[in-house]
This record gives structure tokens, sequence and C-alpha cells, in this order.
């Protein structure tokens, strides 16, 4: 985390790895141009969740890049957010899935952007580390209402991430 002048913490969390997972990215063929099968992996993930928004999010250093994207019927389909936008960029820096069921109650959170612009109220997503350590990118699900995600949810996420790692080290070693 860094922290500005006057002390007080910054909402978005600095990506020591940001670089060094753009070019582990780009040598895995992932995270330039949006992938139906991981628009597919992210409907699955809404449908099982019952969550209207699911993403598979690969950030590089100045925003954050939907390969696999979900959306209610009629809604935009914007592939990027900055960088400073949503809770991902925390999954990915702390290395570890994030419930937040009501994203107001916690004040670090209720500030982000993505309140007041997109009306998000609840997030639920978890880091997508490959074998490497790396910490790749995310799969999440956001909701305009609160949502209580529970142990299932959470569950559920860790899952679907793990499931997606699998594939994606399948297409690594020519298998898929």
């Amino acid at each position: 985390m860094t922290y500005d002048p006057i002390g007080r913490l910054l909402l978005t969390p600095v990506d020591q790895e940001a670089h060094d997972r753009v070019v582990r990215l780009r040598g895995l063929g992932l995270g330039e141009r949006p992938e139906p099968a991981l628009d597919v992996f992210a409907q699955q993930l809404a449908h099982l969740t019952g969550a209207p928004y699911a993403m598979v999010n690969f950030p590089d250093e100045e925003r954050q890049f939907f390969a696999g994207l979900h959306t209610p019927r009629g809604a935009g389909g914007e592939r990027f957010m900055d960088r400073d936008h949503g809770y991902c960029p925390h999954v990915l820096v702390r290395r570890k899935a994030l419930v937040l069921e009501d994203v107001r109650d916690f004040p670090r959170f209720a500030g982000n952007a993505l309140v007041d612009e997109s009306g998000i109220c609840s997030y639920l997503g978890a880091p997508l580390i490959d074998r490497t350590g790396m910490a790749l990118g995310t799969v999440c699900v956001v909701d305009t209402e609160p949502r209580r995600w529970g142990r299932a949810g959470l569950d559920t996420i860790k899952s679907f991430a793990a499931e997606l790692m699998s594939r994606i080290h399948g297409r690594e070693d020519g298998l898929i």
C-alpha cells in the first residue's frame, strides 16, 4: 500500500508485478483481446452466482481489461476500466479472495468511483495465480444490490478461479 504526503491510505494499492504480469500474459496470448471462451466462462459464473455482472480481468500497468465479460441484456459491454476503479486491483495485490457484501459498509471501498458511477454495491472476486506464483488477473462478480455471498459464494469464486487456471495451464501446455 502507499500513502499520500499527509499520511492517508490511498484507495488503490500499488501493483509491483504489473510489468511482469503483462509480459507473462502476452506470452500466454492473453490480455489483449476479448476471448469468446472467457465470455462463456463469465456467463456461467454469473448464472451460478445469480449476479448480473461477471468478469475475467487481466490488468496491466494503466488499466483493467475484461477478456471475459458478462453483462445483463441491454447493458453496455465496456471491456476497459481505469486501474483505480473497482476492487480487482485489491484482490490482485492481496493475492486473496475478497468478499464485499455491501461495499458501502467499508470506508476504504465505499469511496470507489464504481459506487457512484455505476451503482455497484457488492463484489466477490478471486485472484488467478499461475504455477509460477504470479497473480495474472481476477475473476469476479458484482451486483448493484447488496448480496449475502456467504461461504458458498467464496467457495464458488475460488473454485472458478482454480478451474480457469487449469484451463490456462492446459492452453500453455498445448493440451487445449
